[in-house]
Formats: structure tokens, C-alpha cells, sequence
């Protein structure tokens, strides 16, 4: 499981695609959500805004298993 640190308070799902480098753009993060190759907390997500905190855990599909952290401020 990697990590990737934030530092704010959260980071919105389409953002972290980005940061994790599961996409690189916001087209492809909507387009991967609409796929259902994502769960949050091993909860299927599709809602681009949805809100992550330190301590989540996301797994994409044919990308890996992530987990939010607290970085530095």
C-alpha cells in the first residue's frame, strides 16, 4: 500500500487520481469513476468531489491500494 501525503484538511477524489498518478488528466479520473474501478474505504465511489482524510483508503483498479496521510503543513 502506498501512501500519499496531504497537506490540507482533504483532497477531492479526482485530485488524489492525479496525485497517486492513476490518471493525468480530469477526464480520464471521470471516465474511471464512471467505470466503477474505484472504492473508497472498500465502498464502490463514482463522485469525482468526493471529500478524502487522512487515513482513507482507496484501491483502483489496475493502479494499486492507497492511503491518505497527513503531510507536512
Amino acid at each position: 500500500m502506498k501512501t500519499i501525503p496531504i497537506s490540507s484538511e482533504y483532497i477531492k477524489l479526482d485530485q488524489f487520481l492525479k496525485l497517486a498518478d492513476c490518471v493525468s488528466t480530469g477526464g480520464m479520473a471521470k471516465a474511471l469513476l464512471q467505470e466503477e474501478a474505484v472504492k473508497v474505504n472498500g465502498e464502490p465511489e463514482n463522485r469525482r468531489g468526493r471529500k478524502l482524510y487522512p487515513g482513507d483508503t482507496i484501491t483502483v483498479e489496475d493502479c494499486g491500494t492507497f492511503q491518505v496521510v497527513r503531510g507536512e503543513e
